[in-house]
């Protein structure tokens, strides 16, 4: 076999399979350079002009033959239309990291070799992983005072990190005119949430006093729009914890009589379930924002996920995936429907409640990988972050990938 390491000013001389690599590049003219624990083919691509594609056009290609690189990929994957950019993530010896990034020119093409290449037979055996990737510019930010409103939190951000957007605060369960002690923060780029969350690491700074918890967020799981048109459920957030099923239904069937078939409430949220799709768009668009028991409820349609594909798409993101609780109740035969706002860190569960309650007050960092108690089960914040040469932190960047 070729010698591993590298050498010359692409960085392939030496390399595994370097004539291969070279044929790839003059076959199709894109440049491949090696940088920071990756080698880029592309990025842009030959004769691009304007800028790059839209958020959505890259997915992560993971359970890669560690001896597999550009020269395989990029045939299998110009089949679904014209790549931009591969990015292999590589390990020191020459070999890559088990896994891949790979962006399309647009967001179809990507979505169409998400599809095809799940599970896909690479060689005799090997089954690829792949799902979308997530450009992430969202943090949690945990540790806040409770009687803080939004717009003061928003204020205090910005003076602290630059490119803030917006601050999304829940309601307390027990108590509406209090967060929960935690916020998300959006920011304008994935750079500047990471050289917020860089900023904001424990023991730099302190907000009204307080120590604060930061990590990314994690990610709100993407389900395609042919499934969402299917979609009979709603997703109510923002109730009293008094409120009970029965005065949910009755609300609900107040637009038309009989149209819900059941209700499931979890402490402060509920899932709403119809006979028919139109009887419930229509009883989200009346009753989203509507007062009931005191409190202003938000409506949305709620988002099925199949477990085994949210697996795959959190591992590697610090294994908080993994602290998920599971109930018996199932509600929808693709799978299971999330609450996007009722997890520690924002993860989506599946009829899970997890109260943030049960995270101790005084934050100690760095976090322990420990879960604590309570009556949901949660993961402390992870401070591994992702490998120091990765431009895309905190999603897919984990060699947790490599034993899906």
């Amino acid at each position: 076999m070729e010698s591993n390491q590298k050498a010359g000013g692409d960085g392939l001389a030496g390399t595994q399979k370097e004539a291969a690599l070279r044929a790839l590049m003059q076959r199709t003219g894109y440049q491949l350079r090696q940088e920071n624990g990756q080698r880029r083919y592309g990025g842009p691509p030959p004769s691009w002009d304007g800028p790059p594609p839209e958020r959505g056009s890259e997915i992560f290609v993971g359970k890669l033959p560690r001896d597999l690189f550009e020269d395989e990929l990029v045939p299998l994957c110009e089949k679904f239309g014209k790549i931009y950019e591969v990015r292999m993530m590589m390990d020191f010896n020459g070999n890559n990291r088990g896994y891949a990034f790979v962006t399309f020119s647009t967001k179809l093409e990507a979505k169409a070799a998400m599809k095809q290449l799940n599970n896909y037979e690479i060689r005799n055996g090997r089954l690829l992983g792949v799902c979308a990737s997530v450009d992430n510019c969202r943090l949690f930010v945990g540790g806040i005072p409770k009687t803080k409103k939004r717009e003061e939190i928003l204020t205090e951000m910005r003076k602290v990190t630059d490119g803030v957007v917006d601050v999304i605060v829940y309601p307390s369960a027990a108590d509406k005119s209090k967060n929960r002690g935690f916020a998300f923060v959006e920011y304008e780029s994935h750079r500047a949430a990471a050289m917020a969350r860089r900023k904001l690491l424990p023991g730099r700074i302190q907000l009204w006093g307080h120590a604060i918890a930061v990590d990314w967020a994690e990610p709100e799981v993407e389900v395609d729009e042919d499934t969402m048109a299917t979609v009979k459920i709603l997703y109510v957030r923002n109730l009293m914890l008094q409120t009970t099923e029965e005065s949910i239904e009755k609300e609900f069937n107040s637009l038309k009589p009989g149209a819900v078939e059941r209700v499931k409430k979890i402490r402060d949220y509920a899932f709403v379930h119809f006979t028919q799709r139109e009887d419930a768009i229509n009883a989200m668009n009346a009753l989203n924002g509507k007062v009931l028991d005191g409190s202003p409820i938000e409506v949305t349609l709620a988002k099925p996920v199949d477990k085994d594909s949210y697996v795959r798409y959190t591992r590697g993101t610090g294994g908080r995936g993994s602290s998920l609780l599971q109930t018996d109740y199932t509600a929808y035969t693709l799978g299971q429907v999330y609450d996007p706002s009722a997890a520690y860190l924002g993860a989506p569960v599946f009829y899970a409640p997890q109260a943030y309650a049960t995270i101790p007050g005084q934050f100690r960092f760095p976090a322990a990988k420990a879960h604590v108690g309570g009556r949901g089960l949660v993961r402390t914040p992870s401070v591994r972050g992702c490998s120091r040469t990765c431009r895309y932190h905190g999603y897919h960047c984990s060699s947790d990938w490599i034993i899906v």
